[in-house]
Formats: structure tokens, C-alpha cells, sequence
């Protein structure tokens, strides 16, 4: 099982862009995601092809479960 945490944000033509972090800290703390994202935003740290991050859309954990069915 991998787990993921994706950062969701508005870009300045309203695209959302994720940006996403393996293995992260739990149980999630929202109140400590919402910080990050705040300082994310407030600092200009990442542009996207549609410019800098603008706002906050949410943040989500994402959990993929691969099995092998047999050889090939």
C-alpha cells in the first residue's frame, strides 16, 4: 500500500494543480495541512504553466493497492 497526500490549489487561470507528497504523517492533522498550504501560497513557492498558486481547493490522502495477478 502506498499512501499519498495531494495538496490541491487554484492556479491564476483557475486550474487546480496538486501537488503530491509520498508517505505522509498520520492520522493528518487538517489544521497543520491548512498551515502548509497557507505558507505554500503566502511565500509564491510554486508556478504552474498557469501561473502562481492562488488559492486553496483541499487536500486529500490517497491510498493504491496493487497486486500481481501472475507472470507474464
Amino acid at each position: 500500500m502506498a499512501k499519498k497526500i495531494e495538496l490541491i490549489f487554484k492556479n491564476e487561470i483557475g486550474r487546480n494543480v496538486m501537488i503530491s507528497l509520498d508517505d505522509p504523517i498520520e492520522p493528518v492533522d487538517s489544521a497543520k495541512v491548512s498551515l502548509v498550504m497557507d505558507l505554500v501560497l503566502a511565500e509564491g513557492a510554486f508556478v504552474s504553466n498557469g501561473g502562481f498558486l492562488v488559492s486553496k481547493v483541499g487536500a486529500r490522502v490517497v491510498e493504491r493497492n496493487v497486486e500481481q495477478v501472475g507472470m507474464l
